[in-house]
């Protein structure tokens, strides 16, 4: 009440120090309440501060009453926001159920409306088909539009480039996290690595690696991350180490049979290593590495030595495109299949790339940035820019450039954008990051 009579009366010292005196009380309990009441007064930065807290809280913001108690167009508001922090979408759903059933009489009206705010399609298809059967959803035509939507992005993941829309984007708290793993700083290799959490927009600090790496491969598996290879300064490696995040401990995996520094890639479960430099020569062996048996084996090698070599996965093949085979940098892309064990050239790109990031997006493929150069000049020809490969076709297409050029650049995707982290412009060695956003084709 002394807030709401010195917003009247303009005694903007008094509503400071109210601000700043709510701002301490905050809690799940009551923390809607502050923000919608900071809302109604004008005072902004109590909003935002509420507004923050609610995000950051929310599982156990939906545990209280304040959450069950608010109006349609409330849930609405936050059912519609990307900054929530939760595990996943199931949560979302949930929530909004429980919210429902707390006044289902009044309440029923509006679950359509607000289930369009729910990322129906990136639910687990067993989740949608419970859904389909529960009686709150079964008598509603619109609810059941819904659910259909969701089921059809699932059983046609071909027709998924057509099927985007604010449903198929994920929240920024679902997308997981980026690792950015040692790299060279300005004088020497870094061992550090660092985590982004899209939600905070923050990079923090996680570990270190067991010694200096430089051109190693990095792969997912299980949750965990695996370095593989690359050069100590001295000689190339064949060394593998795994980082657990979970436990945050570090062990040594069994080495690869050649020494390389090269790239490497996750394909249906098996890891592989892909061409690189043994320290004497370019090299297109590559090896796959089988998690149930513990080794090394070599499969197909490729047409062409290649490192400095970008590696994908798309539609259960490996992709190597561009890299540099001593002399040149190469356009051309050869792809594997692992039930033939064979490699097959596609079409080439337009621009010769070595150290350049490889992703894909959407069933397309994506080459970013890298250099253009003979062997003995590296700081010509950077690359700034962007080219995407449609397998369908077999046929590249020029994209948006990058804000600058990168070599040697790490990309992901990341939710729905696709990350350009670091790199090398010519002159220094990056700490920048970009992303892309395939559907507006903008850095």
């Amino acid at each position: 009440c002394l807030l709401s009579t010195a917003c009247l009366l303009q005694l903007s010292q008094v509503v400071e120090a109210c601000c700043k005196f709510l701002m301490k009380q905050l809690h799940p309990s009551n923390c809607l309440g502050i923000r919608s009441f900071a809302d109604a007064q004008g005072c902004t930065d109590l909003h935002k501060v509420a507004h923050n807290y609610t995000m950051e809280n929310f599982m156990e913001v939906i545990r209280n009453q304040e959450f069950l108690l608010l109006p349609a167009t409330e849930i609405a508001k936050l059912l519609a926001s990307d900054d929530m922090n939760i595990p996943n979408e199931e949560t979302i759903l949930n929530a909004l159920l429980t919210w429902v059933r707390h006044d289902l009489e009044q309440r029923r009206k509006d679950l359509s409306k607000l289930l369009a705010y729910i990322r129906l399609p990136l639910l687990a298809p067993q989740f949608l088909a419970d859904m389909e059967n529960n009686a709150l959803f079964r008598d509603d035509i619109e609810c059941q539009k819904l659910i259909m939507e969701a089921m059809k992005y699932h059983l046609l993941p071909e027709r998924r480039p057509m099927l985007q829309s604010p449903r198929t984007k994920p929240r920024k708290s679902t997308v997981g996290v980026l690792f950015a793993v040692g790299g060279m700083d300005a004088t020497k290799g870094a061992t550090s690595i660092e985590k982004y959490e899209l939600r905070t927009n923050t990079w923090t600090p996680v570990a270190n690696m067991n010694g200096r790496r430089l051109q190693f491969g990095v792969a997912v598996l299980d949750d965990k991350l695996f370095v593989v290879g690359g050069r100590d300064g001295l000689k190339t490696l064949n060394t593998v180490e795994c980082y657990n995040p979970r436990s945050k401990t570090w062990s040594v995996m069994p080495p690869m049979s050649t020494h390389r520094h090269g790239l490497v890639a996750v394909l249906e479960g098996p890891m592989y290593a892909v061409g690189g430099h043994d320290g004497w020569s370019y090299l297109n062996t590559v090896e796959r590495w089988d998690p149930q048996a513990r080794q090394w084996n070599f499969v197909a090698s490729m047409s062409t030595p290649r490192s400095t070599v970008g590696v994908a996965i798309l539609n259960g093949k490996l992709y190597a495109v561009g890299g540099r085979d001593g002399s040149s940098c190469l356009k051309s892309v050869e792809c594997f299949d692992p039930h033939t064990n064979k490699w097959t050239l596609c079409a080439q790109m337009s621009k010769r790339r070595g150290g350049v990031g490889v992703t894909t997006w959407n069933g397309f493929l994506y080459a970013i940035g890298g250099h253009d150069a003979p062997a003995s000049n590296l700081t010509s020809r950077l690359s700034d820019c962007v080219e995407r490969y449609d397998p369908k076709t077999d046929m590249w297409t020029a994209v948006a450039s990058m804000s600058i050029s990168r070599d040697a650049v790490g990309v992901c995707l990341l939710g729905d954008k696709l990350y350009a982290v670091g790199g090398y412009d010519g002159q220094t060695y990056l700490n920048t990051v970009e992303s892309y956003d395939p559907q507006t084709n903008e850095w």
